[in-house]
């Protein structure tokens, strides 16, 4: 085995990283979460070392900065001191709101609504996230229509625009089109499984 870089790592956190969703979604019991949020931490922990040995940053360093992330981005829950705020606001729109707002003095150069989405993010759920962003920014007509019933599909092009379709039509009704399409698809393979068992 090669020694170990951030790009080396990569691929073992992503897949730690849905081991945890698959956990979650699948209703395993707390032991198993906890050994699988452990497994996620042992990923981040080895990435600060690698930054450590670098000269750049450790461990310690990232605590910090996240600390200091949430206090300045929640002045919703928190003081500027780190303290609890005496109330909240009421709804989770209103928390959006004012995370947004906060993010945008960070950043005001930043214009673009799609600025920060990851590329890498799976296709359904960067969609969705899309979405998410150009309603923030006002664009509700970047909605997408609801997905056309029986139409046939022709080209990969139409295709993509059906799926956006969906993602849309999903999200407009509180559903994340991610986790369900992993949910059909442990349930087909849970169906494959039970029906190719020998007798």
């Amino acid at each position: 085995m090669g020694a170990l870089t951030h790009e080396s790592l990569v691929e073992y956190l992503l897949e730690e990283s849905f081991e945890v969703a698959e956990t979650i979604e699948t209703g395993a019991d707390d032991a198993e979460l906890q050994g699988e949020l452990g497994d996620v931490l042992l990923q981040v922990v080895l990435h600060a070392r690698l930054a450590e040995e670098r000269g750049s940053f450790a461990f310690d360093d990232v605590a910090r900065g996240l600390s200091a992330k949430m206090v300045r981005r929640n002045p919703h829950v928190f003081r500027p001191d780190g303290s609890l705020q005496e109330s909240f606001p009421a709804t989770v729109e209103e928390i959006v709101q004012k995370w947004d707002a906060v993010k945008r003095t960070e950043r005001p150069e930043r214009k673009d609504p799609f600025e920060g989405i990851p590329h890498a993010l799976p296709a359904l759920a960067k969609a969705q996230k899309a979405l998410d962003r150009a309603e923030r920014a006002g664009f509700r007509q970047a909605q997408s229509p609801e997905p056309p019933a029986g139409e046939p599909v022709e080209t990969e092009e139409a295709l993509g625009e059906l799926l956006l379709a969906v993602v849309g039509s999903a999200r407009s009704k509180g559903f994340d089109a991610e986790r369900a399409l992993r949910g059909a698809v442990r349930r087909y393979q849970a169906t494959y499984e039970s029906t190719a068992a020998p007798s």
